[in-house]
């Protein structure tokens, strides 16, 4: 007997908790996307370095339109919607300082923080703004544009930018989804071949 009251003790805590999950109100999303980097660091032996000959990543800033967890969609010069049914993981500025710090470990050649660690210390910063992360109605494609600031010291500052266009890209979050991660990799590639 008791075991059958722990059962519906255990079956009413699920429905419960079902009842308390949700992601901003209404039916959740079927799924979320996010940005997972094509070069990984290699697992084995780590880099010893002296803090000046590190690199901090710090999360881009950018237009309000990108400030959300939703797929920007240019409709026009003067208006944007969203694209239905695509919601990242998390503001595409901070996956975007995760795959961009990724590519740069991969490289095996400096050690690599996020501005987000308590020990980020590092000779260079790498800052700049995320400008365009989303889909362009009228010409079907997916645009990653980053004007990157790379800061070594008080003497040297460098700025450049860099974008990925990936062209017939269907408007769904099937395809979008996929198509802005091989862009954010492709710009990310781009950096690290800058910053060295």
């Amino acid at each position: 007997m008791a075991d059958v009251g722990r059962g519906i003790l255990a079956i009413a805590g699920c429905l419960a908790l079902a009842g308390c999950i949700n992601l901003g109100g209404g039916k959740p999303p079927a799924q979320l996307l996010t940005l997972g980097a094509e070069a990984a660091a290699p697992v084995g032996p780590g880099i010893t370095a002296k803090p000046g000959d590190a690199i901090v990543v710090e999360e881009p800033g950018s237009p309000q339109s990108l400030a959300v967890t939703q797929v920007p969609v240019r409709i026009s010069d003067s208006s944007i919607a969203y694209l239905k049914g695509a919601v990242w993981a998390d503001r595409p500025t901070r996956l975007f300082r995760g795959l961009l710090a990724e590519t740069l470990r991969a490289r095996g050649t400096r050690m690599v923080f996020e501005d987000s660690q308590p020990d980020a210390l590092g000779g260079t910063r790498l800052s700049g703004e995320l400008v365009a992360f989303g889909y362009d109605a009228p010409t079907g494609s997916v645009v990653v544009r980053f004007d990157a600031l790379r800061s070594t010291g008080k003497s040297a500052v460098s700025m450049r930018r860099f974008e990925a266009v990936e062209h017939g890209v269907a408007p769904t979050a099937a395809a979008v989804g996929p198509a802005l991660g091989r862009a954010a990799n492709d710009v990310a590639r781009q950096v690290a071949d800058w910053v060295g």
